[in-house]
């Protein structure tokens, strides 16, 4: 019975989802269009876009500090000012890899995060229970399977892909920032995100703080029918 209602939802999942990735892609691509390098204004531009386009509830804007806010150039839509906002901002130390990550939306089925760090990183991809669309905003991503022998290549304004189930080895070489998509099951994700912690950085506020973040996003998207 379990393994046939696991089936059953596994088929349906994707009525759940409120994102669409050639969407995101575009708005990706028009962002790094409109704003070059600047980094804040890429990740003002797409959140302040998709909060616009979906339910309120579904999106977290909370990324620049409460206490000095960010002004916007009305014509440019260029940010300046801009201070993160720390009680949103966490560390994210997975597979080797670390670096900083904002939640916009976090719910069973679904996340979307901007990731990156200025600093450069390298690490294991984790082999998930969902298709992680990861969309270069700032800096170059390389990536190599098992075997390779050419790194693949991803610059600002491309998607790479990784289907659920697959790995790689990536790297984001000198540093850079994502905005990153995964549809599938998202719980099941978490041990990987959360071992770090337990094996080599022991950085508990950081696992309470992401622990914390993802579950109040998760139980408000639930709240509202968001599975």
């Amino acid at each position: 019975f379990l393994a046939g209602a696991c089936t059953v939802l596994d088929s349906i999942k994707s009525r759940w989802y409120i994102f669409d990735p050639p969407t995101l892609h575009l708005l990706c691509k028009d962002a790094i269009a409109k704003h070059g390098n600047d980094t804040a204004s890429i990740a003002n531009h797409i959140i302040s876009t998709l909060s616009q386009t979906h339910p309120s509830f579904t999106i977290n804007t909370a990324f620049s500090s409460p206490a000095a806010p960010i002004t916007v150039d009305s014509s440019s839509g260029k940010v300046s000012g801009y201070q993160p906002n720390d009680a949103e901002w966490v560390w994210n130390n997975a597979g080797g890899a670390m670096g900083h990550m904002f939640i916009i939306h976090a719910s069973i089925t679904e996340y979307l995060i901007i990731f990156g760090t200025p600093l450069g990183t390298e690490g294991h991809s984790g082999r998930h229970t969902a298709d992680d669309f990861f969309h270069i905003l700032v800096g170059e991503q390389w990536a190599a399977r098992a075997g390779a022998f050419e790194i693949e290549r991803y610059a600002p304004g491309d998607v790479h892909h990784l289907p659920r189930g697959h790995v790689k080895q990536y790297k984001f070489h000198k540093g850079g920032f994502a905005l990153e998509l995964a549809q599938g099951w998202i719980p099941l994700m978490l041990p990987f995100g959360f071992a770090d912690t337990f094996s080599s950085t022991l950085d508990l506020p950081t696992l309470w703080a992401t622990v914390y973040l993802t579950g109040r996003e998760m139980i408000k998207n639930l709240l509202h029918g968001k599975i």
